[in-house]
């Protein structure tokens, strides 16, 4: 989504909420270890992976908030990361195709191969392992 177009519509000003951002990080911290902890197969590939997005959602939530801002669109978590953090335009790329993975998985019941996420795995963790730096966060 364009930056111009979220700035607009779909984030705001808030407070800094420095204990939200630090529960935030620390159930993210614990989602990844459920996830690295699952055993992938056919079946559970799909879950995990949607774990993987869902932990990314949630720590460019915790980063926007470090910044003073809140969005009510996932779009915009990810734009605001291009906007603001370009250098990582490979992460970026990453984030924006697990997202379309994560929505065929929940919108059309669409199951991840197994393949996919071996592959990805530590893909996924190293974006995780970045945003929670960008956040200031242990790791």
């Amino acid at each position: 989504m364009d930056w111009e177009l979220c700035q607009k519509e779909h984030l705001r000003k808030i407070e800094p909420d420095k204990e939200k951002i630090k529960s935030i990080l620390k159930m993210c911290s614990v989602r990844l270890r459920l996830a690295q902890k699952q055993e992938i197969d056919d079946e559970t590939a799909s879950i995990i992976t949607e774990n993987y997005y869902e932990i990314i959602k949630e720590l460019l939530t915790a980063l926007l908030l470090k910044n003073t801002l809140k969005s009510d669109n996932h779009e915009c978590l990810i734009s605001f990361f291009k906007k603001n953090y370009s250098r990582y335009e490979y992460e970026i790329g990453l984030i924006h195709e697990l997202k379309g993975i994560r929505n065929k998985i929940s919108y059309e019941g669409v199951f991840v191969e197994k393949e996919y996420l071996i592959k990805n795995k530590l893909e996924f963790e190293h974006i995780i392992n970045l945003i929670t730096k960008l956040i200031g966060g242990e790791k």
